[in-house]
C-alpha cells in the first residue's frame, strides 16, 4: 500500500489553519492521509483547541463585498481574492470588487459560473479579472459567490472588506437585519437553529465528543451505546454556541438571539450567508 508524502508546506499550512504545533500537524496529516479537514478533526479528537472550525479560510487576501438589490429582496456576496494586503487595501482594487458585485446584481446571477460570464460594461467579469491580473502582476480571482432571496435581505460588511454577511428575514426590519448580520459576523454560527444543522455536522461533533470521553479514565470500559447517549446530551452545549437563535445576543448578553427576534416582532430568520477572508 502506498503512503502519501507530507510536505513541509502542508504542515505549515495546517499549522496556520489551526495553531497546533509542527509535530502535531505532521502526525495529524499522516493519520488523515493528507486530508486537511480530517486532520483538523484528528487534532480535535486529541483534545486540542484548534483555530479552524470551518473551511472559510480559502482566500488569503482580497475584498468581500455584500450588496442587496434596491428592493432588498435579493442579496449577494462576492469574494475577489489577491495575493497581498498591499493590493487588497488599494482603493482601485476595492472599486474593482464593487464593480463585480454590481455586475452580479445587475445580471441577477445565481452562482459563480454565471457571475464569471456576466457582463460588466462591454466585457465579461472573467475578462475584467484577466485584465486586472495583467495590470497589477498578481494572481487574482473571483473565488466565492453567495446569494439569498427573502422577503427582506440585509447586507453587512465587517472591517476592511474582510467579512461579508447576508441575512434573510420574513419581514422588513432593517435594524433587526443589521443587528443579526453583526451577530453572524462576530460569532459565525453554523445554522439558524438546531433543526437546521446538517446531519453530517451533528454526527461529526458527536464522534469527537465520544472520542474525547474514551480518553477520560473515568469513562474507561463504558459501552459505546452509553457514550453515544452521553454525547447526544452534550450536544446541547454545541447548539447553544453554534446555532444563531440559541447564541447569546452580542448587544445584550442577558438574552438569546431568539429572545431578541421575538421581542422585535416575532421576526424569523429565513437564512444567512457569511464569507470571510482567512
Amino acid at each position: 500500500m502506498s503512503t502519501i508524502t507530507i510536505s513541509a508546506q502542508d504542515i505549515n499550512k495546517l499549522r496556520q489553519m489551526t495553531g497546533a504545533g509542527m509535530m502535531d500537524c505532521r502526525k495529524a496529516l499522516t493519520e488523515a492521509n493528507g486530508d486537511f479537514e480530517a486532520a483538523i478533526d484528528w487534532l480535535r479528537k486529541q483534545g486540542q483547541k484548534v483555530a479552524a472550525k470551518r473551511s472559510d479560510r480559502e482566500a488569503k487576501e482580497g475584498v468581500v463585498i455584500a450588496k442587496t438589490t434596491a428592493d432588498n429582496k435579493t442579496g449577494i456576496i462576492v469574494c475577489v481574492s489577491c495575493e497581498t494586503d498591499f493590493v487588497s487595501k488599494n482603493a482601485d482594487f476595492v472599486a474593482f470588487g464593487q464593480s463585480i458585485a454590481d455586475a452580479a446584481i445587475a445580471g441577477k446571477v445565481n452562482n459563480l459560473d454565471e457571475l464569471l460570464s456576466a457582463k460588466a460594461g462591454a466585457a465579461t467579469v472573467a475578462e475584467l479579472v484577466n485584465d486586472k491580473l495583467a495590470s497589477i502582476g498578481e494572481k487574482i480571482g473571483v473565488t466565492k459567490f453567495e446569494r439569498i432571496d427573502a422577503p427582506y435581505v440585509a447586507s453587512y460588511i465587517h472591517g476592511a472588506y474582510r467579512i461579508g454577511v447576508l441575512v434573510g428575514l420574513d419581514k422588513e426590519k432593517p435594524e433587526v437585519g443589521k443587528d443579526i448580520a453583526m451577530q453572524i459576523a462576530a460569532l459565525n454560527p453554523v445554522a439558524v437553529d438546531a433543526a437546521s444543522v446538517p446531519a453530517e455536522v451533528i454526527e461529526r461533533e458527536k464522534s469527537i465528543i465520544v472520542e474525547l470521553m474514551k480518553q477520560d479514565p473515568k469513562m474507561a470500559g463504558k459501552p459505546e451505546e452509553m457514550l453515544t447517549k452521553i454525547a447526544e446530551g452534550k450536544m446541547g452545549a454545541f447548539f447553544k454556541e453554534q446555532t444563531l437563535t440559541a447564541q447569546a445576543f452580542v448587544k445584550d448578553g442577558g438574552k438569546s438571539v431568539g429572545d431578541y427576534l421575538k421581542e422585535a416582532g416575532d421576526v424569523k430568520v429565513t437564512g444567512f450567508k457569511r464569507v470571510a477572508l482567512g
